[in-house]
């Protein structure tokens, strides 16, 4: 298939950054996901929307509105992580996660701030690939099926020219002038198989034809077994390519080598040879293994980084999560803690905006939205350098959990825990019931343990619900078939221990 038909059925506007959603409607978006947290989902929906609304200006003022980069205050599982992650995805845009104690300070060994660019950039890169490779998926099935009849039926797929020296003929016989007198063997090789040179050419193509004909009929009846999936445990030999088995660069230096990295491993493929080898497997997995190897033909990688730095760029989301251990408590640092302000001070440029070097171009940090999130139980967000703080103006206070908002968070989010429990257990055939009483004990006990030892947020309940329900899962297969209905006495029973010992972190961490 050539390359610009290929192109001309990729839409590229589904693979550039949209978002129709007013501030209301993303509130109600992330309503389904996370419960409570109000002024949070407000401050991220408005921040999200403004970011649609610059796209809609004139080029000249597009360039100076900045993203208006979050600072979210709340102890660990309110949700801070949860509501960045639920925002990229309704944009459809490249989000990346990171640990602010991961980075050093440059001149220090350790992962250099800039390596959020590059990974940022990565999954940009891996998200418009996937996202074109599912629009080319129906166009690259034939060519799929091609490939496989090819493989159970060697040689039928192409109509094979073989010349043979004994089908030469003089050019003399056609009337093209004389040739020089050859002798011995050369002169056999020049004479006619036989007196009359049009009839063996016509017994001739008509055994190839005869040939073709019979292999294109046995090639239908296995198209026809294929499509039918009677061929799908018969196993055939595939070109798969080699594992890379080099390690990585990161263990030698330290540092991110994305780079480097990328150059040496070209380097070993052209020492060690083809990069390919082949492979024993069934009809099932070489479909795939040859619809990945077509999609890869299909795609066009410059055109793929092309607009994977424009979503990156315009719409790209990083969430610098645990920035507080980076803060230096009244500007004092010591010993281990030394680098702390130094990659507060390498953040800062990337935030301001920046252009980085990655192995798909250069990217503009400009206009990335970040949204940063800590704690701040022993530092405060004044402990900052003032320069980081100016490129976090919103500031939102995230509200920790009560237990009228543990039992929220049981029910009704599309993934909440009791649902998640009772649809593993169904599928051991155990029918998991909770009765409005236990969820209110369960609820109220998350916020005692949090009120007692560590405030952990939500994660407590996922804690105590292993706590309750581990016996039933222990021995979910001895039970199919049974309706299991969980009370208030059943979680009493299970969780007397937390209830009646004081040091209740010794029993749930």
């Amino acid at each position: 298939m050539a390359e610009n038909e290929v192109t001309q059925k990729i839409d590229e506007t589904k693979l550039l950054p949209t978002l129709d959603l007013t501030p209301k409607q993303i509130v109600e978006k992330l309503d389904t996901y996370i419960i409570g947290q109000k002024n949070a989902k407000k401050c991220v929906a408005v921040a999200l929307r403004n970011r649609t609304r610059r796209l809609k200006l004139d080029a000249d003022i597009q360039d100076e509105i900045a993203p208006k980069n979050i600072l979210m205050i709340g102890a660990t599982g309110v949700g801070k992580t949860e509501i960045a992650r639920r925002l990229a995805k309704l944009c459809n845009a490249p989000f990346l996660k990171v640990e602010a104690t991961k980075y050093t300070e440059v001149g220090y060994v350790g992962r250099d701030v800039e390596s959020m660019v590059r990974d940022l950039m990565a999954v940009g890169y891996n998200d418009v690939k996937r996202e074109m490779q599912e629009q080319l998926k129906e166009s690259c099935k034939p060519k799929v099926e091609e490939d496989l009849l090819d493989l159970l039926l060697p040689g039928t797929g192409k109509k094979e020219k073989k010349e043979k020296k004994s089908h030469v003929l003089p050019m003399s016989l056609f009337g093209l002038g004389a040739v020089p007198e050859e002798s011995g063997d050369e002169k056999k090789e020049l004479e006619p198989p036989s007196e009359n040179p049009d009839i063996s050419l016509e017994e001739n193509e008509r055994e190839e034809k005869e040939k073709e004909e019979k292999a294109k009929s046995t090639r239908e009846k296995f198209r026809a077994m294929l499509r039918e999936g009677k061929l799908e445990d018969r196993e055939v030999e595939v070109s798969v390519e080699r594992t890379n088995r080099m390690p990585s660069m990161q263990i030698i230096a330290g540092g991110n080598m994305d780079d480097l990295e990328s150059g040496m491993q070209d380097i070993a493929n052209m020492l060690t040879g083809g990069r390919t080898h082949k492979k024993t497997v069934t009809v099932r997995e070489a479909r795939q293994i040859l619809l990945e190897k077509n999609l890869d033909k299909m795609t066009d990688p410059d055109k793929v980084a092309d607009i994977a730095k424009k979503r990156v760029e315009q719409m790209g989301i990083i969430f610098i999560d645990e920035i507080d251990k980076i803060a230096v408590r009244g500007g004092q640092s010591s010993g281990r803690d030394v680098s702390r302000e130094g990659v507060q001070r390498d953040i800062l440029p990337i935030v301001e905006g920046s252009n980085v070097n990655t192995r798909y171009g250069v990217v503009d940090t400009t206009h990335i939205l970040f949204v940063a999130a800590g704690a701040f139980s022993v530092a405060a967000p004044s402990d900052l350098i003032p320069e980081l703080q100016g490129r976090f103006p919103l500031r939102v206070q995230l509200d920790s959990l009560n237990a009228a908002d543990f039992k929220r968070i049981l029910v009704e989010p599309k993934n909440a825990l009791i649902k998640q429990y009772k649809s593993l257990l169904a599928t051991e055939g155990v029918t998991l019931e909770f009765t409005d009483e236990s969820i209110d004990r369960l609820s109220y006990l998350a916020e005692e343990v949090n009120r007692k030892s560590e405030n952990i947020g939500a994660r407590r309940l996922q804690t105590i619900m292993e706590t309750v329900l581990e016996d039933i899962s222990f021995s979910a297969d001895e039970h199919s078939g049974e309706t299991i209905t969980i009370t208030k006495d059943f979680v009493d029973e299970k969780l007397k221990d937390v209830i009646e010992d004081q040091d209740i972190s010794r029993y749930i961490l």
